[in-house]
């Protein structure tokens, strides 16, 4: 540990679920650096999430994205700025490993940190940083996440601290519950199409669980999908219209979370929340895993290095094994 560190910059920009499974390591550099003041840059579409982040001190947002689709360099110009503005810290870490977010840590200061040539996707992000780890780029992220912190402040985070971790999030909001049943809610968005489950499987999941099925959805498309749901299952219930932070507090209401590999089934693992992610495309190094977080893969193989967003076999995943395994943890 340098007692020397007083002011330190995370940088992870996107997206939620990434984020999401990046906020754990706030706990534990709170516990080894209680009187620094902890900073995140964040895209500013996701920056709610980290509101409720315990420990956080400080959220600055930035608008990349908005620059990409505008191309404007008077905005990419004022963004500069705005990192410059509040560029005095002891130690910034880039946690994403892309080439946009070792830039934005660079222009934060000079003493960054962040994945080695061989461990990253984009290789010449490398060239930004002070220091760098070495961590193999197929480990799970949630490992990689909070060894590339350890390094960057000599600092111990092991498995077993993980597991045993506070929840990430504070509850803003209560929601009454009925206490007569299990309390499920079904995650039918995600950011691509092939992440996301059939809503006539989710419907007959619905059926054989017999529980309280909430489905949560986020834009119009999957509003209709989930009044679908709700129209074939007498078990079904849509789910109210939620921020960012109310969804961290309902999800944190549930009982068990099953959906595809997405933001709102990361917060499940980030709240101690029993879970079950369902993947296709992509592969369990991309969750949070442990006794009540359970993955479930499609027959598909993934080239981690070259995820083919056409691969729609996690409509493959049978009902059986998921009704299964949902059994196992909620009774």
């Amino acid at each position: 540990m340098n007692k020397d560190i007083k002011k330190i910059a995370i940088v992870r920009l996107s997206a939620l679920g990434d984020i999401v499974n990046s906020a754990v390591v706030v706990q534990f550099i709170k516990q080894n650096y209680p009187h620094a003041t902890l900073t995140w840059i964040v895209e500013d579409a996701f920056g709610d999430i980290l509101k409720s982040v315990e420990g956080l001190d400080q959220i600055h947002r930035v608008n990349l994205k908005k620059f990409k689709r505008q191309k404007s360099f008077t905005l990419l110009k004022e963004e500069y700025k705005k990192l410059k503005a509040i560029a005095d810290f002891d130690i910034i870490i880039d946690m994403q490993g892309l080439i946009k977010s070792a830039i934005v840590a660079k222009i934060l200061g000079k003493n960054t940190h962040g994945f080695d040539k061989n461990s990253t996707r984009e290789s010449l992000s490398s060239l930004f940083y002070k220091t760098t780890s070495h961590i193999d780029y197929a480990a799970n992220v949630i490992s990689r996440n909070t060894q590339v912190v350890a390094d960057a402040l000599a600092i111990e985070i092991n498995e077993t601290m993980v597991q045993n971790k506070v929840p990430i999030f504070t509850i803003e909001k209560n929601f009454e519950l009925r206490s007569d049943v299990k309390n499920i809610a079904f995650v039918i968005g995600a950011s691509w199409e092939s992440k996301k489950y059939p809503k006539e499987k989710f419907a007959k999941l619905c059926n054989a669980l017999q529980e309280q099925c909430y489905i949560i959805w986020g834009n119009e498309q999957e509003y209709e999908e989930a009044k679908w749901i709700c129209d074939n299952s007498e078990f079904a219930t849509l789910a109210p219209k939620l921020t960012l932070d109310e969804l961290v507090s309902f999800i944190s209401h549930m009982d068990l979370i099953i959906g595809g590999d997405t933001g709102p089934t990361h917060i499940a693992w980030a709240q101690n929340i029993a879970s079950i992610t369902l993947l296709g495309p992509t592969t369990s190094r991309m969750i949070g895993k442990n006794e009540k977080n359970i993955a479930i893969k499609s027959p598909s193989h993934v080239n981690i290095y070259k995820i083919d967003k056409n691969d729609f076999s996690i409509s493959q995943i049978e009902t059986e094994t998921i009704i299964q395994k949902a059994k196992e943890l909620l009774y």
